[in-house]
C-alpha cells in the first residue's frame, strides 16, 4: 500500500516563529519526530508538506527549511504560506516561490479570517496572479466559509482549489457524536459541482479534540465521496495536529493531570480506519492515498532543486542571509 499524505505539518521554534503553538503543540516535530511516527503498513510513503503558519515574514524561511530536509522526510510537495490579498506585496512573494521547485501551491489560511474575504477584489486579484502560476490552492476554513470558496471557485475555474479538513464540519466526539449538519452536506455538495475542485480526508481527529471513533466520522467521509467522488478524494494525516488528545492506553508518558498530550498512534489508526472505510465502500483505494494528491500536485516527477538553489538553502541554515 502506497500512501501520499497530503496534509503534512513541521514544526521547529529553534528554527522559525510561530505565534500559535502552546500547550502540546508548543514541541518540535520534525524529521526525528515523524521517523517514530511512520505509517505502518505503508510500503511507500511520500508527503505533501502544508506550511504550519509561521509569522508571516517567514513564510519563504519556511520553505527553504523544508527544502533542505525534503529527502530524508519523504517530502514530494510543498504548500507554501502566503497572503493572496496584499496587492503587490502577494505578486512578489509568488515571485520569490517561484524559485523553489518543490513548491506545488500556496495556503492562505481563512479560517479565523471574516467570512466574505475569499470574495475581496484584492483577494480574488491574488488568486488569480496564483491559477496564472499552475499552482494550487489549499482552502483552510471553517465549515461557515465553504460556499465562499464555492464562490471563488466559480470566479476562477483554473484555479485548483482543494478543501482542507472537508471544511472543519462540528462532529461532537466519541462519546457525544454530532451527525453531519444538512447545511455543512448542501455547502459541500455545491462546493463540488465545481470541477475545479477536491476535498482532503484529513484533520476531522483534531475536530473531535482527539477523541474519535470510525463510527462517529464515517458518515462525513460518505458525505464526501458523495459529493466528490473517490478520484477528487485525498487522503491527509494533518500531523501532527490530528495527533494531539487525550493519552492513549498504556501511554508511559501520559500526563498525571490527564491533560491532551501526543499520540503516538494516530497517524496509522486514521489511515486504517479511512483505508478499511473506502474498501467497505467499493472506493479507489489507490487513487485516494496516491494517485489523487500525485495528480493534483503534480508530484509525479517532482523536479530536484538546481544547484545554485541548494547552495542558497545551506547558506540560510548557516546564518548567512
Amino acid at each position: 500500500m502506497r500512501v501520499i499524505d497530503s496534509h503534512l505539518h513541521l514544526w521547529d521554534e529553534d528554527v522559525l516563529t510561530y505565534t500559535w503553538l502552546d500547550g502540546p503543540y508548543a514541541h518540535r516535530f520534525a524529521q526525528p519526530e515523524l521517523d517514530q511516527d511512520r505509517l505502518a503498513g505503508a510500503s511507500e510513503e511520500r508527503a505533501i508538506f502544508v506550511q504550519a503558519e509561521t509569522v508571516a515574514e517567514q513564510f519563504l524561511d519556511e520553505v527553504r527549511w523544508v527544502e533542505h530536509h525534503a529527502d530524508a522526510l519523504g517530502v514530494v510537495g510543498i504548500v507554501a504560506g502566503a497572503r493572496l490579498d496584499r496587492g503587490v506585496d502577494t505578486v512578489t512573494h509568488l515571485g520569490e516561490l517561484s524559485a523553489h521547485p518543490l513548491v506545488r501551491g500556496v495556503r492562505h489560511v481563512l479560517q479565523d479570517d471574516d467570512d466574505g474575504l475569499a470574495m475581496s477584489m484584492a483577494f480574488v486579484t491574488g488568486a488569480r496572479e496564483l491559477a496564472a502560476r499552475g499552482w494550487t490552492f489549499d482552502a483552510c476554513i471553517r465549515a461557515s466559509q465553504v460556499p465562499d470558496i464555492a464562490r471563488l471557485a466559480g470566479a476562477i475555474p483554473e484555479l485548483q482549489i482543494v478543501l482542507d479538513h472537508l471544511g472543519k464540519p462540528v462532529v461532537g466526539t466519541a462519546d457525544a457524536p454530532v451527525g453531519p449538519s444538512p447545511e455543512w452536506v448542501r455547502d459541500l455538495d455545491e462546493l463540488a459541482r465545481h470541477p475545479n475542485t477536491v476535498c482532503k480526508l484529513s484533520g476531522l481527529p483534531a475536530e473531535a479534540g482527539g477523541t474519535w471513533s470510525a463510527a462517529q466520522l464515517e458518515p462525513f467521509l460518505d458525505a464526501a465521496a458523495d459529493a466528490f467522488g473517490d478520484q477528487r478524494l485525498l487522503w491527509g494525516s494533518d500531523w501532527p495536529v490530528s495527533a494531539i488528545g487525550p493519552a492513549e492506553t498504556g501511554d508511559p508518558h501520559a500526563p498525571e493531570d490527564g491533560s491532551a498530550t501526543y499520540q503516538p498512534t494516530a497517524r496509522t489508526r486514521w489511515l486504517d480506519v479511512t483505508v478499511a472505510w473506502a474498501n467497505a465502500r467499493g472506493h479507489d483505494v489507490d487513487a485516494i492515498l496516491w494517485g489523487n494528491a500525485e495528480r493534483f500536485y503534480g508530484t509525479a516527477a517532482a523536479p530536484e532543486a538546481p544547484e545554485r538553489e541548494r547552495r542558497g538553502i545551506r547558506r540560510w541554515l548557516r546564518g548567512d542571509r
